[in-house]
């Protein structure tokens, strides 16, 4: 997805890993201690670098992926019906870009997918701990995701999902332990990030003809 002509990518293709996973950083942080504003702006820097969209639809794009995240925070009694509702939303934002995804209602159906695998997860694996391997099922559903929104092989997507649901376990650690600002565990997610992010860049940031 994303594509332009003569072989150029996109700017779909061509974000910068490290300030995009800044971002969500930022957002994670912000998401997990209700702090809406700071999710906000950076929804508007992760809609604006990571979709490339123009400033008339980064600004209602990342208005629906707060509300969408919004509507997911409480548990149990999250709003899974609208959060889905503000993802197609958001991905026919996109749509309106690049064209693709040629259906945005299936990838919001993704997106919304791997938040309910990774909200299960946190309920379910409280004692794994740190050191173990991400959940294969989460580590499955970005991939999903990724494959549908670039059209990548899943081989060369799936080190991206590896590493971005290493990074939600290290989330998961530093809420377990009380959120704490100064935590060890923030810098390592914050690491997390930036290589799953790299690897993505790696696996898409390519134009039609450079592939054998």
């Amino acid at each position: 997805m994303g594509r332009t002509g003569a072989g150029t990518p996109s700017r779909l293709r061509t974000f910068d890993p490290v300030r995009l996973a800044d971002l969500e950083y930022r957002a994670w942080v912000g998401y997990y201690q209700r702090r809406w504003s700071q999710v906000l702006i950076a929804s508007v820097g992760l809609v604006r670098t990571g979709f490339g969209l123009d400033w008339t639809r980064t600004l209602p794009g990342a208005w629906l992926v707060l509300r969408a995240n919004q509507l997911w925070a409480p548990y149990p009694d999250h709003d899974a019906e609208r959060a889905r509702a503000c993802m197609r939303r958001f991905y026919a934002l996109v749509r309106l870009t690049y064209g693709e995804p040629a259906n945005p209602a299936k990838a919001a159906e993704l997106e919304v997918g791997w938040w309910r695998v990774h909200r299960e997860g946190q309920h379910r694996d409280r004692a794994a701990g740190i050191d173990a391997e991400p959940a294969e099922e989460l580590v499955q559903s970005l991939t999903r995701l990724y494959c549908y929104l670039y059209g990548e092989p899943e081989s060369d997507l799936r080190p991206a999902a590896l590493h971005r649901a290493r990074a939600m376990d290290l989330s998961d650690e530093w809420v377990r332990q009380g959120r704490r600002p100064d935590s060890e565990l923030l810098p390592l997610e914050h690491q997390a990030l930036v290589r799953s992010y790299a690897a993505l860049l790696a696996a898409v940031h390519h134009g039609p003809l450079s592939r054998t």
